[in-house]
C-alpha cells in the first residue's frame, strides 16, 4: 500500500461511536500483509521527522516550559518506536511452527502453528501528562498488530492526538481504522458500551478501577498502566552528585507529572544527611512549577500529616504558602519521613520526595513493599551491588543509575504490579499484547486410540504409554513397550507407529 499524495485530514474529534465502521476497516486490515502495514507506518514516521514543529505545537500543557521538551519527552521517543516495529514486528506477528522436540510420543504426526491475530477494535483511553508519546505508540502498535484503533485523549490531548492522526492517515491508513473521539469520560464509556474488543487505559488506579467495573459485564480484556509511587534506592556506596541530579531531573521534568517521578528515597543512614545538603544546593535554584490544583491541595494533606507526625521540610513550597490561583510549587523535599506515614503510599502528581533512612538493603526493600504501587523504581550504587538489589525490587522497570530517559527505548516493555496495573505496552510485550494467540494442529497419520470405545485393553495401553515416557529405567520403559506391543496385537487394530508419518 502506497503512501496517500494527497493529504487527508481527520475531524479532530469523534462524539457519536460509529463500531460498525470500525468493525468492516478492520476485517479489510487484518488481511493487508504486515509488511504493507509497516509502509504506512515508516511514512508516518518521516511526515513525523518533518513535522515536528506542528506536532509539538499541538501539544498544550502548562508544564511544559518548552517546545523542546516536548520534542526530547514524546516526539522523538514516538519516532523511535514506530522504527522499533519496522525493524521488528514483522518476525514477531510471524507465525510460528512447533517442532518435533518436547511433542508426547503418542502424538506423532501432530504439526503445531501458533499464530498472531488482532483482537479487532481497541479502545485506548489516554492520559493527560504524554497526550503523544503513550497513547501514540500503543495506536501504531495496535495498527501494525492488525486492530482498528478509537483514541479517547486525555484533558486537554484532543488536538495532540488529532494532529498524530493526521499524519497516519496521510502516511496511507485506510479510513476508520483510528478514530479520535472527544476527551470527556462519556466517550470511553459509549465506546465501551458499544462492545470494544480491548482496552488499553493510562491513568490513575481510581480510574483503572472503574473502567474494569464497565468491563466486567462483558469480559472485555484489558491492560491498566496505572498509578507510581516510585521508590529510589540509595545504596552506600552510590555517587551523590550522581543522585542529587537524577532527583532534581525527576522533579522537574515534565513538572514531576509522570508515573515514575521519583517520590519514595530510600537512602543509606550514612549517606542522608550529605544527601540532604547535595539536594538543597541543586534545588535551591529551581523555579516553582505549575501543579494542577486537586494535586496540590492533596500534597497539602500529606505534607502538614508528615510534618505533623515530625518530619522535616528540607526546601520546596508548600501549597499553603503561595495564593491558589498560583499553582505554582518549588519541589518539596521531606526528611525524617517515617515508614507509616501515608505519603510515603500515595500517588500525588506534584513535586515531592520523601527521604528515608534505612540500615541496608533489606531494611529498604522491606519499606518500599509497603507500598501497593509497584511501576518503577530506580536504584543508585556501584554496578554489581546496585545490579543485585535491582534483582529484588519488586517492579515493572528497574532504572540502575538513571532515572525515567532510559525507560523510553523503544526495546523496553513497560508496564505494573498490584496496584500500578496489569498487561504490558511498548516493546515486543506490547506489540503481541495486541494480539491473540491462535493454535492450529494438523494431524497426520492413523494413530487414534482416543477413538476406540473405553474398555480394559486401553487401560493397558494408557498405563503402558505413561510408562514409556516416564519410567525411571529403561527397564521400565522397555518392559512398557512390550506391553503396548500385546495390547495392539491382541486387539488386532492397525495402528501407525507413533512418530513414522510427518509428512
Amino acid at each position: 500500500m502506497s503512501a496517500a499524495t494527497t493529504p487527508r485530514t481527520l475531524p479532530p474529534r469523534e462524539s457519536t461511536i460509529n463500531l460498525d465502521a470500525s468493525r468492516r476497516a478492520q476485517a479489510a486490515w487484518s488481511r493487508v500483509p504486515v509488511s504493507r502495514r509497516l509502509r504506512i507506518i515508516r511514512d508516518a514516521r518521516h511526515r513525523i521527522a518533518e513535522q515536528t514543529a506542528e506536532l509539538a505545537a499541538a501539544v498544550k500543557l502548562p508544564q511544559r516550559t518548552s517546545r523542546a521538551e516536548t520534542l526530547a519527552a514524546e516526539i522523538l521517543p514516538l519516532a523511535d518506536a514506530c522504527r522499533f516495529l519496522e525493524r521488528e514486528a514483522e518476525t514477531l506477528l510471524a507465525v510460528r511452527r512447533l517442532g518435533r522436540r518436547g511433542r508426547p510420543f503418542w502424538l506423532g504426526g501432530s504439526q503445531v502453528e501458533l499464530h498472531r491475530e488482532p483482537f479487532g477494535v481497541v479502545l485506548i483511553v489516554a492520559p493527560s501528562n504524554y497526550p503523544l508519546l503513550l497513547p501514540g505508540v500503543q495506536a501504531a502498535q495496535a495498527l501494525v498488530a492488525g486492530n482498528a484503533v478509537l483514541w479517547k485523549p486525555g484533558h486537554g490531548g484532543a488536538e495532540a492526538a488529532a494532529e498524530l492522526a493526521r499524519l497516519f492517515c496521510d502516511a496511507g491508513l485506510p479510513e476508520n481504522l483510528l478514530t479520535v473521539l472527544d476527551e470527556t469520560p462519556a466517550a470511553a464509556q459509549s465506546a465501551i458500551n458499544a462492545g470494544v474488543d480491548k482496552v488499553l487505559l493510562t491513568g490513575s488506579t481510581e480510574s483503572g478501577r472503574a473502567v474494569l467495573g464497565q468491563l466486567a459485564a462483558s469480559a472485555t480484556p484489558a491492560v491498566m498502566e496505572l498509578s507510581g509511587c516510585e521508590a529510589v534506592f540509595v545504596r552506600e556506596d552510590a555517587d551523590l552528585d550522581l543522585v542529587a541530579r537524577a532527583l532534581r531531573f525527576g522533579l522537574t521534568f515534565n513538572a514531576s507529572f509522570t508515573c515514575i517521578a521519583p517520590r519514595r528515597v530510600f537512602v543509606a543512614r550514612r549517606r542522608h544527611e550529605e544527601l540532604e545538603r547535595r539536594l538543597v544546593e541543586e534545588l535551591g535554584s529551581v523555579a516553582p512549577m505549575p501543579v494542577a490544583q486537586d494535586s496540590a491541595l492533596e500534597l497539602l494533606r500529606l505534607a502538614r500529616a508528615a510534618l505533623a507526625g515530625g518530619a522535616r521540610r528540607v526546601c520546596g513550597t508548600l501549597p499553603e504558602d503561595r495564593p491558589w490561583q498560583d499553582s505554582r510549587l518549588a519541589p518539596l523535599v521531606l526528611a525524617d519521613v517515617r515508614p507509616e506515614m501515608e505519603i510515603l503510599r500515595a500517588d500525588v502528581a506534584a513535586p515531592v520526595l520523601s527521604l528515608v533512612a534505612v540500615d541496608g538493603d533489606d531494611q529498604a526493600l522491606e519499606l518500599a513493599r509497603r507500598c501497593r504501587f509497584e511501576l518503577g523504581a530506580t536504584v543508585f550504587g556501584e554496578p554489581r551491588g546496585a545490579r543485585a538489589l535491582a534483582e529484588r525490587v519488586a517492579a515493572g522497570v528497574v532504572v540502575i543509575n538513571d532515572l525515567i530517559v532510559p525507560t523510553a527505548d523503544p526495546r523496553v516493555p513497560f508496564g505494573g504490579r498490584r496496584a500500578s496495573g496489569f498487561g504490558i505496552t511498548r516493546g515486543a510485550e506490547g506489540l503481541l499484547e495486541l494480539t491473540q494467540v491462535k493454535a492450529m494442529i494438523l494431524r497426520r497419520g492413523r494413530f487414534r486410540p482416543h477413538f476406540d470405545p473405553p474398555d480394559a485393553n486401553q487401560e493397558r495401553l494408557l498405563s503402558a504409554f505413561v510408562q514409556v515416557a516416564h519410567g525411571k529405567s529403561m527397564y521400565h520403559r522397555f518392559q512398557a513397550v512390550l506391553e503396548i506391543a500385546r495390547a495392539v496385537v491382541s486387539t488386532r487394530t492397525r495402528i501407525a507407529p507413533p512418530g513414522r508419518s510427518e509428512r
